[in-house]
């Protein structure tokens, strides 16, 4: 061998572990699709990021994070799934509800997708199958849709001779019409009459609770919408001002002055979600990886809340309640 050649061959063999160093090296990028807005996700998100630590992946250290938030604008989710794919992300988390999951799925069938969504992923079109997804995505299925009857029988517990309850539902959410049935199946064994409001827009939401109060409503069952969610801060107000006691789909209601909340935990949710990307980060198969349920519900009391509208919580529910604030 020529020693020119020798020395070309040597400088690149010197190269080949440098290069496999360098490649090593690269930092994934994740994509955080969600519906909502930053603000009143700040501590969801946190739990993210506690479970990708939990995992071996700190944002800014080992790993990026983009961020894409849709601040309730539904229609803006395909157009930022969009930008995620066109990053080239290392996987998707569709976070929000099933609008973002969907948005995900119609722009990749490769990258794979983690979601937050409710209690059907089949039927939605997300997974094939619970134990064994098969495609790109898995994730965790919050079941709060059939969890309002329950709510119904606290509310019921605490408020005995409730006659008319309202229930807040968002149209635009497939969702709002199982939930529209559960209750209404539930109120033909009380006797109750159930008095719908139909809101999509932040406008609305106070017309609609002032239209509750003219038809004197004893309670307000509110369901568990993204879109609610991201704006629970001004629907727990608007309760208060109104004197409506009312029951919620998550705790973050009732840390923001809700009267009563009953489901699963939604910062759980979160960071398993957290817990499931770094094993993806990891060489895992989302196809492989089981899609999640609830695997505790928590009754959560606000005792300042119930004061200021002058009821008395019975021992019997506070005996029941995971948490009581005072």
């Amino acid at each position: 061998m020529r020693r020119r050649d020798f020395i070309v061959l040597l400088g690149g063999a010197a190269a080949w572990p440098l290069a496999a160093r360098a490649q090593d090296s690269v930092v994934p990028l994740i994509g955080f699709l969600n519906s909502a807005s930053p603000g009143p996700f700040t501590r969801l998100a946190d739990a993210f990021r506690q479970g990708l630590r939990e995992g071996g992946y700190v944002e800014g250290r080992n790993v990026t994070i983009e961020y894409r938030w849709a601040d309730g604008q539904f229609a803006r989710l395909p157009e930022l799934a969009a930008e995620l794919v066109h990053r080239r992300v290392s996987l998707i988390v569709a976070a929000g509800g099933t609008v973002s999951a969907r948005a995900a799925k119609e722009v990749t069938t490769t990258i794979p997708i983690l979601f937050i969504v409710g209690p059907n992923p089949i039927g939605d079109g997300l997974v094939t199958s619970v134990s064994r997804p098969g495609g790109n995505a898995t994730g965790v299925a919050l079941y709060t849709s059939e969890l309002l009857p329950k709510r119904l029988e606290f509310l019921e517990k605490l408020l005995p001779r409730a006659a008319k309850i309202a229930v807040l539902v968002n149209p635009s959410d497939a969702a709002h019409e199982l939930e529209t049935k559960y209750v209404e199946d539930a109120m033909r064994v009380t006797g109750q009459q159930m008095v719908l409001l139909k809101v999509s827009a932040e406008r609305d939401f106070e017309p609609a609770l002032v239209s509750a109060g003219q038809q004197r409503v004893d309670a307000l069952l509110v369901s568990a919408n993204p879109f609610f969610t991201q704006r629970r801060v001004q629907l727990v107000a608007l309760a208060a001002r109104l004197a409506m006691p009312a029951g919620y789909p998550w705790r973050e209601y009732t840390d923001a002055g809700g009267l009563m909340s009953y489901g699963p935990s939604i910062a759980g949710a979160y960071h398993l979600i957290g817990r499931y990307a770094s094993r993806i980060l990891n060489g895992e198969k989302p196809a492989d990886l089981p899609v999640q349920g609830p695997t505790h519900y928590e009754l959560v009391i606000n005792l300042k809340t119930a004061k200021a509208l002058g009821l008395d919580v019975p021992a019997t529910l506070l005996a029941v309640a995971d948490e009581v604030i005072e």
